[in-house]
């Protein structure tokens, strides 16, 4: 039968459609569909520099359908940055802007649909990124999800206490009063210690959990749970390699803030590739096991 093609309004029902008929099904999805065991390799400084190598070419082939997808998310931290730069909300602003980071595998799930497609050869659109919302790894991306926004609103509620606790509980007069008082008094300096402490934490079990899941789940129906056992396995097991990729991850970052977030533009899509791409190196394609590589059983 021909397909054509709607007005918007008419796309969002069907689509919307799709999404209502696959609820039904949610709590079986959570579980794994394949047996193939998960074979998990060990990587290395070399493997990130792959995977930031592969993300840069994927940015470049799709670089016009990337750009326009991702270019909604500067314009969201223009927001976050006008809401929290108000006198009451002005110590949230820093915790709002780095806790953006908690999101990033959420982000980047379209991206790695995206790098999937061109890896297998297929024609790849900006829709392909859109459409895995109604693929089964839908729901357990969503329950996954839901953990990361839990986590993001609890670094928002512990940057509150922590400033309540040390330089509030008043609203700052200005923000270059606050900065000062930040850098210039023992109570700045606690709550930037404990905050730098703190927000490590965070964005460690985000890494750990995360970092391997959200694309495994685009790529394999294994279930939530092993999706997340491996992400922490391969963390286990590379703790170093990991640890440098959180870094680089945070530096591209801060260096798509620093230039009021029109670096994220061309930050988020090579960060969201060359996430694939370590994943593809972490681990091995669906198929017979290898050799001095763990298992993991489904």
């Amino acid at each position: 039968m021909t397909q054509t093609i709607g007005n918007p309004l008419s796309w969002s029902a069907q689509a919307l459609g799709k999404g209502l008929t696959s609820t039904g099904d949610i709590v079986e999805e959570l579980h794994p569909h394949e047996a193939s065991p998960i074979v998990i390799r060990d990587i290395e400084i070399a493997d990130l520099r792959h995977a930031l190598s592969k993300g840069y070419e994927d940015f470049l082939a799709m670089r016009t359908d990337v750009m326009w997808m991702v270019l909604i998310y500067p314009v969201m931290g223009f927001v976050m940055v006008w809401f929290a730069s108000t006198q009451s909300l002005l110590p949230l602003l820093f915790p709002l802007v780095s806790g953006f980071a908690l999101l990033g595998p959420v982000v980047g799930v379209g991206l790695y649909e995206m790098s999937r497609r061109r890896e297998a050869g297929l024609e790849t659109h900006w829709s392909d990124g859109f459409n895995i919302a109604f693929s089964p790894a839908a729901a357990p991306m969503v329950v996954l999800g839901g953990y990361l926004m839990v986590l993001f609103v609890g670094w928002m509620m512990t940057a509150l206490v922590l400033y309540n606790v040390t330089l509030g509980p008043a609203a700052p007069v200005s923000a270059s009063a606050f900065l000062d008082d930040i850098f210039t008094t023992p109570a700045g300096l606690q709550m930037l210690g404990f905050g730098v402490a703190l927000g490590f934490v965070f964005a460690a079990l985000v890494l750990t959990t995360a970092l391997i899941s959200f694309p495994m789940l685009v790529d394999r129906r294994v279930g939530l749970p092993l999706a997340v056992a491996t992400s922490v396995e391969v963390a286990w097991r590379n703790p170093m390699t990991v640890a440098v990729w959180g870094i680089i991850v945070a530096a591209l970052l801060a260096l798509g803030f620093a230039t009021f977030f029109v670096g994220l533009i061309f930050v988020l899509p090579i960060l969201g590739h060359a996430t694939w791409h370590l994943y593809r190196r972490a681990v091995a394609p669906a198929g017979p096991a290898m050799p001095e590589a763990e298992i993991l059983e489904p």
